[in-house]
């Protein structure tokens, strides 16, 4: 079976690793933080506030938020539009995100 890869003939230009709630994972160049994590099999990364149901991507282009992680020590940042950067270190959202912007 041809992947889309193959039908294009592209090829990642290089690899690197970031960090998932201590899990190491390779990224490659060009991704987004929600396609490595997706790539890695991990579907979701964020609890609802009030029944903690889990959530991931749903729309993909930033106009739900379901897909918020914190990236860096920075809360509320959108999986699906933020670019993957060799040694990130991403963490599952906590709640609403913001009692780290109160420190």
């Amino acid at each position: 079976m041809r992947t889309p890869r193959d039908l294009v003939g592209g090829a990642p230009r290089s690899t690197y690793t970031l960090t998932f709630d201590g899990r190491e994972l390779t990224a490659q160049e060009g991704q987004t933080v929600a396609a490595v994590l997706w790539s890695a099999g991990i579907l979701a990364w964020r609890a609802t506030r009030t029944t903690g149901a889990p959530r991931g991507v749903f729309c993909g282009i930033g106009q739900c938020f379901d897909c918020l992680v914190t990236v860096n020590g920075r809360p509320n940042q959108r999986a699906c539009l933020l670019p993957a950067r060799p040694g990130d270190t991403v963490t599952t959202q906590e709640g609403t995100g913001r009692a780290a912007l109160e420190r």
